[in-house]
């Protein structure tokens, strides 16, 4: 039987301690790590290279993480980004979701809980469960398989994260899906009773359904969470 081939990992940090400490951690894990120290960099070796997963520090010179996951986004690059952040407070946070990040990790954080969070977006990478039909919800066509959506032909980009979510919702139209069991099934853990996650992308996937003409489709259940139902 042939091994798994190790999953590839970007890493940019300016922060030399840091980034040696995470190479070798990584290594020990069985993970292929490339790391670069700035944007300029990771830019150019995402382009260059495929990876499974890549993660991005906030502040670095040049083009800083924030900045790099925006412009790997606008090339519908959909690679998985965790991004690194010093800074804790809610808007800076909300900031890296708005950039395109499928999570984030303040700092200082422990070793454990980034291997997770890696584990956890490889797995939404990997599990594409029942993804060789077509979804559709009125108007809206999903196709997992391609990790494509069309309203009225029409097709509509989306992040990752973006779509990962749309399908779950798509998958149980008509039953209202509680916040902890769409953290759980997204991101693979509950973020907290104070998270924004998950209003952040659903705010994003309402602006964008909105944008191709297709409104009303979620609905937010106050109190519980959220459920899809055609317009």
């Amino acid at each position: 039987m042939m091994a798994a081939m190790p999953h590839r990992v970007l890493l940019a940090d300016d922060d030399r301690a840091i980034r040696e400490s995470l190479v070798r951690a990584l290594d020990l894990e069985g993970y292929h790590v490339t790391e670069v120290s700035d944007g300029v960099g990771a830019l150019a070796t995402a382009r260059r290279d495929e990876f499974d997963v890549i993660v991005l520090d906030v502040m670095m010179p040049g083009v800083d993480g924030l900045g790099v996951c925006r412009v790997l986004r606008a090339e519908s690059d959909p690679t998985p980004i965790l991004m690194l952040t010093a800074r804790v407070e809610t808007p800076d946070r909300v900031a890296g979701l708005d950039a395109g990040a499928d999570d984030y990790l303040p700092k200082p954080f422990e070793l454990d809980e980034l291997l997770a969070r890696l584990r956890a977006l490889l797995r939404r990478t990997s599990s594409e469960p029942d993804a060789r039909r077509t979804l559709r919800l009125g108007e809206l066509a999903v196709d997992p398989a391609a990790r494509r959506v069309w309203w009225q032909g029409t097709e509509i980009p989306l992040s990752k994260t973006e779509f990962d979510l749309l399908e779950l919702l798509v998958r149980n139209a008509g039953i209202v899906l509680d916040r902890t069991t769409i953290y759980q099934r997204i991101w693979g853990y509950e973020f907290g009773a104070d998270s924004k996650n998950l209003a952040v992308y659903i705010g994003y996937l309402r602006r964008k359904l909105e944008q191709a003409g297709a409104t009303g489709l979620i609905h937010t259940v106050r109190g519980v969470g959220y459920s899809v139902r055609p317009a």
